[in-house]
């Protein structure tokens, strides 16, 4: 069983990390940029329970406490990149303090939204992601990522993973045409326009919204 650790405690940790990649791990910078108080009693229960270490003004994450925060910033840019990429939210909805975007996804289907995400390496913030299992798993086979359908060779077959719903109107469009996730489809042409085989229909789309409909690469067959 996992251990149940304090809301504080994770936004803490969470502070530590993001200000580590920025090179600044002294307590003034690390409080300044917390999504909570950060008080003497909440650094002395993070420092006993084995999270951090103190040495006058700068800490530092303890093997336990690095494997937490990796945790929760793994699953934070994971969700950042389902809310831009699959939901069409802006950057600027992203960065709303509304958004808690560590408690939209639970642990347990962490995993496989990074798959269907084609195991992304950055956040919309350009930040890396934290490698999980599911990429390690995967590592050896580096075309198992998800594209979109502007990157396809003619003659290629993919797997649709999702369409981007930055245009609801344009997800429903393609829906009804055929194009949803799970379906196969193939690139019949690219110029001077796209056309995509569904079935037995070819449908004439724009560059745009070929940008826009995303499919798995590992599933690729050329032919």
């Amino acid at each position: 069983m996992h251990k149940w650790i304090s809301q504080e405690i994770i936004e803490l940790l969470e502070s530590v990390w993001t200000n580590e990649e920025k090179g600044a791990n002294d307590e003034e910078s690390i409080a300044s940029s917390a999504k909570t108080t950060v008080t003497e009693d909440l650094l002395a229960e993070c420092e006993r329970e084995g999270y951090i270490t103190r040495n006058l003004s700068e800490i530092e994450l303890t093997p336990l406490g690095r494997k937490t925060a990796e945790d929760v910033i793994r699953r934070h840019r994971i969700a950042e990149r389902l809310v831009v990429d699959v939901l069409g939210m802006t950057l600027e909805e992203v960065e709303s303090d509304a958004c808690e975007f560590e408690h939209l996804v639970a642990p347990g289907i962490i995993e496989a939204i990074c798959t269907l995400l084609g195991h992304p390496r950055t956040c919309p913030h350009n930040l890396p992601i934290p490698e999980g299992h599911c990429c390690r798993k995967h590592e050896h086979h580096l075309d198992s990522v998800v594209t979109s359908v502007d990157n396809l060779n003619v003659g290629d077959r993919a797997r649709v993973a999702y369409v981007s719903a930055r245009n609801y109107s344009r997800v429903q469009k393609l829906s009804s045409l055929g194009i949803s996730p799970g379906v196969t489809i193939r690139l019949h042409q690219k110029f001077p326009g796209f056309v995509i085989q569904c079935d037995e229909t070819q449908i004439a789309v724009e560059k745009e919204i070929a940008k826009d409909i995303f499919v798995w690469q590992d599933d690729k067959v050329t032919g």
